[in-house]
């Protein structure tokens, strides 16, 4: 390890990001349209006579654990998606992957109502897939990487595109369809996280096992192959858990803007690219945001809400451009 990120260092920042996470995981329990303090929530956890029992338990608090679940698999999605693209311009968002799946949901929640809302998570992976193989026969097989970003802008847009004319053409079913696009965790119940919790203990663990061969990939695709590592199996394999992570979000939550863009580039700089190191930090700062772009889209103007999408896309946006403007 570089003297740059000495494991002192990275020993630091995972614990003050834990930390912060902590405080912020709690502050999400307590802020919303009434106010509660720290010993309040114990309390009424406790006493399921209290009227704000309800309030908290069944709204706030599995609101506040998908927020930390779904932005780690966010920050994931994104570190795998630019590890093996070797593109610092990749994400799921951007790529069009989340967009994609969000077409998918919309759709089934038009067209199937009555559908089980467990194979949601299902049905939005085929779309990020199809999605993803469609970017890559678009851009072919050798591309700069501005390209793909721009044709991934280009079919991003395409997919929101068709997601607000099924919605317009189905205006009985709007209400419900709005909910996955606007990146919000509103509403978001008990039920929701039974839907998550079972894809995310899946596929979150399996990465780390790949830490080293991502680290290998890094030096080339050729030296990979001659040290022994193969590259197509686990170019695909790995892409395949990317689109996984990022379309279990985004059948639970909606598209997130930018998390996976932005993260990644983050913890590279904190805690270096070794990918042993830099997915947990990935993992802790994904959860950070968007948690507190939860927290932010709940106290600005209660009791209405804002999407928590807004809040990340305000920081995502500009870093992307950044990004696009350094990338020759």
């Amino acid at each position: 390890m570089s003297q740059k990120h000495p494991r002192v260092f990275r020993m630091g920042f995972y614990v003050v990001a834990a930390v912060v996470l902590a405080v912020l995981f709690v502050l999400s329990l307590q802020l919303g349209t009434f106010g509660l303090g720290p010993s309040e929530i114990f309390q009424i956890i406790g006493n399921p006579d209290d009227e704000r029992y309800f309030s908290l338990v069944e709204y706030r608090l599995p609101r506040a654990v998908l927020a930390v679940l779904l932005g780690g698999a966010l920050a994931v999605s994104g570190v795998l998606v630019q590890s093996v693209i070797r593109n610092p311009l990749a994400s799921p968002d951007i790529l069009g992957i989340s967009h994609a799946a969000g077409l998918v949901a919309v759709a089934c929640l038009i067209f199937m109502p009555d559908m089980d809302f467990h194979w949601l998570p299902v049905f939005a992976f085929i779309g990020g897939l199809l999605s993803f193989v469609i970017l890559r026969l678009v851009c072919g097989i050798h591309f700069k990487p501005v390209k793909m970003a721009v044709v991934g802008v280009a079919l991003s847009a395409l997919w929101e595109a068709v997601s607000q004319y099924l919605m317009l053409a189905n205006p009985v079913e709007i209400n419900t369809a709005m909910l996955w696009l606007t990146g919000s965790l509103w509403g978001r119940s008990w039920d929701y996280l039974a839907v998550a919790v079972p894809w995310l203990l899946v596929l979150l663990p399996v990465p780390f096992f790949f830490a080293r061969d991502l680290d290998v990939m890094g030096l080339g695709e050729r030296k990979a192959a001659t040290l022994g590592v193969p590259v197509d199996r686990i170019q695909l394999l790995i892409l395949v858990f990317a689109v996984a992570l990022a379309t279990t979000a985004v059948a639970v939550s909606g598209p997130i803007a930018f998390l996976g863009l932005v993260c990644p580039h983050l913890a590279r700089k904190l805690v270096g690219g070794r990918h042993s190191v830099l997915l947990p930090a990935a993992v802790l700062l994904g959860a950070v945001l968007l948690t507190l772009a939860d927290i932010l889209a709940r106290v600005i103007d209660p009791p209405t809400e804002l999407p928590a999408g807004i809040f990340t896309a305000l920081v995502g946006a500009p870093y992307f451009f950044y990004l696009l403007m350094r990338t020759r």
